[in-house]
Formats: structure tokens, C-alpha cells, sequence
């Protein structure tokens, strides 16, 4: 699923720091993404609130449900740590361990078959994760290159779910004083992703005279951001952001295990502080979009979902801490 490759171009944009370095190597390549993805970092904490919003849905391509949600809540947590570096600090090996907490609160619901309008209960539900990622990286026709591979096992709090991976590899195709350019490709491992091999474009430039700087990821981010301070930084503009969680199912026409994935445009503004050089804290708000809401069984293409869900724009706030020893 696009979503799900969405979540590991971090990889891709460590180059445009490390195509500024005339010898880059994997120092420069962990500050670039830890400096882009907050949840790369050792150990980083978000809470995101979301506001209400109506939905409307449908279940096997027929009306379900429309109804509303009064609240909507995610609890993230993050840890990283590199276990292997190898002598020449070119090959690196890291753990990663994710959780993720989200809570819905629903309004009145009206179901199409039975025309009737009820409540629901409060919803909850647990994600966790596992992780193993390996980076290299090396030169090709004496240009920076990286390339990582990451396999995770993920599941909920019944049980392990499922097993998946990628690889990816990118190259700077040009490097300036003020703008950096690179491609690259990603490879999913995991069958019921919809595009398997996806191509990777990033693009970074430094304004002339100026503090600002434009971020570009094809096709995950578009932002315009400004140091304001020796310890500030602000960020306006759009990112494209996925969610996946695990629902146990026993209803008269779902049973067994599914896949929740959605897929979010959020814009608005991100302010940054460092409350030391190890301790980054982030607020974020704006407006969310979800484009797409689907539900589908375990390992079955997004393409042949059961379940399909959209909702109105609303308005959202997320902030975090970071601790990054290293």
C-alpha cells in the first residue's frame, strides 16, 4: 500500500546533508534523519488530538453507516538503537520498537439497512512493532549512496500479525552550495502491497541571502521552514502521513482478523524548540484530510477492501519530546 511506503522515505533524506559534506559518512547521515523524523531518534513521545468530524461509510460496496466522531486521539512512542557498527562505521545495524494508542469517541450513528440511529461505545485500539533495519553506505561514479533494508513484525495486543520489509536505495544526483537533489527507488517486501517498487525524489534548496529553506520528499512533504533562533525552527506547509492498526473482528459478515490503513494530508505549521542539544521538543497544527479510510483481511491487497470510510476536514494539534543521546 502507498501508506505504508510513505512511512520509510526517512531513508532517502539523509543524502541531501551528507551531498554537502565532502566526506560524508554515517555520523552525517543519523543527524540528517533524526533531524527530519522525529521518531528516528532514540526515544521521542507525540500525542496527537484530532477534532470531530462526519463520517460516511460503506461495507462490501453498499451504504453502512454516517454518523459522526466527537474525538479522536493517538498516544505514539518510539525507541532506537544501533546494536552493530562495523570498523569502517560504513555498515550499521539498529533495533526499533514502536507503540501506538488510538482512541475514538463517536456521536450519533445512523445505519442505512436497519434506518435506525444509535450510540457506540468508546473504541480502543493497541499497535506495537518490531523492527531491524540495516544501512550501508558507499559511493557509486564517486557519488553518496545509501542503501537500507528493515524488517518488521507488528501485531496488536493479541497476538504477533504479521511480517513485512523493504529495501531502498538512493543517490545525489546534484549537489550545490545551496540545493541538493537525489533519486532513489524502494522495494516492498510484503505481498499485499499494491505498488511494489516505488521511485523515491527529493529535492532541497537554500535561498539565496535568506533563513529560509524549502523541503521536498515526492511524495510525502512539501515544506518551507525558517530558523528563527539558535534553538528555534518553524516549518508551513503539507505532509502526507499514513496509519495502520490490527481490528479483531466477529460480527455476521466479518470475522477474523483485519487491517485498518488511512491515509492523512495534514497542513499547517510546525514549531520546533530544543530545550538542550539532546532534548527536541515539536508542536504541530493545522488542518487533516483523510483521503483514504480502508479496511481489509489480514494480507489482502488495500485493493480489495471490505470496508471503505471517508470523512470531513478537521482541525488537529500533535506534539512530542525527543531524547537523542547520541
Amino acid at each position: 500500500m502507498k501508506a505504508r511506503i510513505i512511512s520509510v522515505l526517512f531513508v532517502c533524506t539523509s543524502l541531501q546533508t551528507m551531498a554537502q559534506e565532502k566526506e560524508p559518512g554515517m555520523k552525517t547521515f543519523g543527524k540528517a534523519v533524526t533531524d527530519k523524523f522525529p521518531t528516528t531518534r532514540t526515544f521521542d513521545v507525540q500525542y496527537e488530538q484530532l477534532g470531530s468530524t462526519n463520517y460516511d461509510s460503506e461495507l462490501f460496496g453498499n451504504d453502512f453507516e454516517r454518523g459522526r466522531i466527537e474525538s479522536h486521539n493517538r498516544l505514539k512512542v518510539a525507541f532506537n538503537m544501533p546494536f552493530y557498527k562495523s570498523e569502517s562505521k560504513r555498515f550499521v545495524l539498529t533495533a526499533s520498537l514502536r507503540y501506538k494508542y488510538e482512541n475514538y469517541n463517536f456521536g450519533d450513528i445512523y445505519n442505512y439497512s436497519s434506518a435506525q440511529t444509535y450510540t457506540r461505545n468508546q473504541e480502543n485500539f493497541h499497535y506495537m512493532a518490531a523492527a531491524v533495519s540495516a544501512t550501508y553506505m558507499s559511493t557509486l561514479f564517486r557519488k553518496p549512496v545509501i542503501y537500507n533494508g528493515t524488517a518488521t513484525v507488528d501485531g496488536n495486543q493479541e497476538n504477533v500479525q504479521r511480517v513485512k520489509g523493504f529495501v531502498t536505495a538512493n543517490i545525489v544526483l546534484k549537489r550545490t552550495e545551496n540545493t541538493t537533489i537525489t533519486i532513489g527507488a524502494l522495494a516492498m517486501l510484503d505481498p499485499s502491497s499494491i505498488i511494489p517498487i516505488t521511485p523515491i525524489f527529493t529535492y532541497n534548496h537554500k535561498f539565496e541571502n535568506s533563513k529560509w529553506d524549502i523541503d521536498f520528499i515526492l511524495p510525502q512533504r512539501l515544506l518551507f521552514r525558517r530558523e528563527l533562533l539558535e534553538n528555534v525552527r518553524i516549518s508551513l506547509g503539507t505532509e502526507l502521513n499514513s496509519e495502520s492498526f490490527y481490528l479483531n473482528l466477529n460480527t455476521s459478515n466479518l470475522k477474523g482478523i483485519y487491517e485498518l490503513n488511512q491515509l492523512e494530508l495534514k497542513s499547517g505549521i510546525t514549531y520546533e524548540y530544543s530545550i538542550t542539544p539532546k532534548v527536541i521538543s515539536f508542536l504541530k497544527a493545522g488542518v487533516n484530510n483523510v483521503l483514504s479510510t480502508r479496511i481489509t483481511a489480514k494480507g489482502e491487497r488495500t485493493n480489495r477492501y471490505v470496508y471503505d470510510h471517508k470523512e470531513d476536514t478537521q482541525g488537529y494539534f500533535r506534539f512530542g519530546i525527543s531524547y537523542n543521546p547520541f
